[in-house]
This record gives structure tokens, C-alpha cells and sequence, in this order.
């Protein structure tokens, strides 16, 4: 049994820190993911604050224990998402941080609406990829897949991303 697989088991039963060791291994690559989604430090802190909470509560019916990272950042892909709808459903002022970039909300908008309409799959996929620097090889073991059909599906989400964003 490898060490995630027994940490995996020890926080199902309620072990608090074996939970705590598995955040701390991929807490900067769950960061990373949220920030450039969300664009916003207080927000994609926010969101990996509640995936962590909601997968904290919830490991227990995680049927792989192997398969903890990418359920991780399914979780954390949903809480972008809400993010997002909240955003695009707020009535107040941006921040000024938000205003300051290089594209118009607009864009950024477009963007992630276009990012949340592709397959959970295919998002998963391109977020390890482009935010947390994985290979294929790397993506293929965590979601059970070749990496030639890791490689696909990432092309097909890239060419679907760039047909809805013109």
C-alpha cells in the first residue's frame, strides 16, 4: 500500500492530519488552479478553502484512493464554477485588481464561460495540464487513461475553446 493510498484510508476514518498531509501535498498546485481561473486571490482562496472543507467531509466516499488529486480538483473545478456564476450574477462594483488587467471583463468572461462549458472531463484534463504542469503520462495514471487519449481530449477541448472564443 503507498503512502497516499494509507493517508487516503486513515482520513476516511477521520483522521484529521492524514487529511492535513494530503492537502499539504497539493495545496500550491489547487492555489494555482483557482487563481488563474478566478483571476482573484481572496476568491481562488475562497474556493480551495470550501473544496477542501466539502472533500474533507466527503473522502469518505472516495471509492479509489488513488484517484484523490483528481477528485480533488473536480471538487475545485465546481467551486470555480459557482465562483463564476457569482460574478457573472453580482450587481456590485469589480474590484480593483479585476479592472486592472490587460483584458476587459468581457474577455475574461467569455473565457471562463467557454472553459466551464466544456465536458468536467476535458476541464480537468486541460487544468493539471495547463495550471498544475502535468504531463500526459502524469494526467493518464490519475484519471486511468493512455496518455495518447489524455493528449486527444486535450487537443479536441483546445480546438472546441478556440472555436467558441473565435
Amino acid at each position: 500500500m503507498n503512502q497516499t493510498t494509507e493517508l487516503v484510508r486513515r482520513a476516511a476514518s477521520g483522521d484529521a492530519h492524514a487529511f492535513a498531509t494530503l492537502y499539504s501535498f497539493i495545496y500550491k498546485d489547487l492555489y494555482r488552479f483557482s487563481l488563474y481561473t478566478l483571476q482573484n486571490p481572496q476568491d481562488a482562496e475562497d474556493a480551495v478553502s470550501e473544496a477542501v472543507l466539502d472533500a474533507f467531509s466527503g473522502i469518505g466516499g472516495l471509492r479509489d484512493p488513488e484517484a484523490f488529486k483528481s477528485w480533488m480538483f473536480a471538487i475545485l473545478s465546481a467551486k470555480c464554477k459557482q465562483k463564476i456564476r457569482q460574478y457573472k450574477n453580482a450587481d456590485s462594483e469589480l474590484s480593483e485588481d479585476l479592472a486592472a488587467n490587460d483584458c476587459s471583463l468581457s474577455e475574461q468572461t467569455a473565457v471562463r464561460l467557454a472553459f466551464q462549458s466544456l465536458a468536467p472531463q476535458d476541464r480537468l484534463i486541460l487544468s493539471l495540464h495547463l495550471f498544475g504542469g502535468y504531463t500526459s503520462q502524469e494526467i493518464g495514471e490519475q484519471l486511468e487513461m493512455t496518455a495518447g487519449t489524455v493528449r486527444s481530449r486535450q487537443s479536441r477541448a483546445l480546438q472546441k475553446l478556440q472555436t467558441l472564443l473565435g
